[in-house]
């Protein structure tokens, strides 16, 4: 059984996407073991209602330092779900191959410090693109620009708003993470 943990931020969908597909067998032999946020959030709340363990590590220069004192040494994978803090270089380096992040557009494009969420959708409405999507990617020292595991779009419409935009983006990010995790995996 391989063991993951979930790092969150905010409302945990995709933590609990990943919970569903566990229990589904879409994610084979693995279990989510820890589930780590960075702020109080409703991520949190999701991993208790599964009787998952959880830990609250505050923002703050100590962040990653403490975040290490508490992953496991049986952990298998590092899975960033809607997490928003950055990583110090130490840590990511001590887990290299074995932290993967999902991003709410086609890397390399809108990647980067800044470029979350709502904040991404903007971009490429304002850039006019034809096409946005969802990846997913091994995390490295840089910032979104680890090796893509699993992308997917979709076509952008000229009606689109960044609001349309981030419902098309987690329809792909719920289709593609379990496969990407798999992957990783070696299922």
């Amino acid at each position: 059984m391989k063991n993951l943990v979930i790092l969150v931020s905010g409302s945990g969908t995709n933590l609990q996407r990943i919970i569903d597909t566990i229990d589904n067998g879409e994610i084979q032999n693995a279990k989510v073991s820890l589930v780590v946020a960075d702020r109080e959030c409703y991520g949190l709340e999701r991993a208790k209602n599964h009787n998952i363990e959880t830990a609250l590590v505050p923002r703050g220069k100590s962040f990653s330092s403490e975040l290490g004192k508490i992953i496991p040494e049986n952990t298998d994978l590092i899975v960033l779900a809607g997490f928003l803090s950055i990583l110090k270089p130490e840590f990511v380096e001590s887990w290299a191959g074995n932290i993967i992040n999902i991003h709410p557009a086609l890397l390399p494009k809108y990647g980067g410090k800044g470029m979350w969420g709502h904040h991404v959708h903007n971009a490429v409405i304002e850039a006019n693109e034809k096409e946005s999507g969802a990846t997913v990617h091994f995390v490295t020292v840089g910032i979104d620009e680890g090796e893509a595991i699993l992308q997917k779009s979709f076509e952008v419409t000229e009606n689109d708003t960044p609001e349309t935009l981030a419902e098309k983006v987690h329809k792909i990010e719920y289709e593609i993470f379990p496969i990407a995790i798999n992957k990783v995996l070696g299922n």
